[in-house]
């Protein structure tokens, strides 16, 4: 790996993360209640635009920088599976069981979306 595919992935990261922490607001702050909706908009479309990327048939470099670096910097497993955890510290089980369920399947047909699209391009 070359120095500058090296920076690009940082950088790129960097972006990624500035856009997780935009949307998560911008959707945070128009939803009420305690189900952590602005993760679940990341990363459906985090999902959607990585399924893109494979059906389009993003390799090298290229898949590294955008696939590894944007979308791997705006996507975020962690904060999904802790947000998830401490519904149900907070008695909040079958509201944690939904964020689980809904986030997997939903993101298995995010990613299928962008992929079938990314064939079609």
């Amino acid at each position: 790996m070359s120095a500058t595919v090296l920076l690009a992935v940082g950088v790129l990261g960097g972006l990624g993360a500035v856009g997780r922490f935009v949307l998560d607001g911008a959707v945070s702050a128009r939803t009420a209640g305690r189900f952590p909706a602005g993760t679940l908009a990341v990363n459906l479309s985090g999902a959607f635009v990585l399924g893109l990327f494979a059906g389009a048939a993003l390799h090298g470099d290229a898949s590294r920088m955008l696939g590894t670096g944007l979308i791997g910097g705006y996507t975020t497993f962690s904060t999904w599976a802790l947000e998830s955890h401490r519904l149900g510290e907070d008695g909040e089980v079958a509201l944690g069981a939904l964020n689980v369920a809904v986030s997997l399947f939903l993101g298995l047909v995010a990613a299928w979306a962008g992929r079938a699209l990314g064939h079609a391009l």
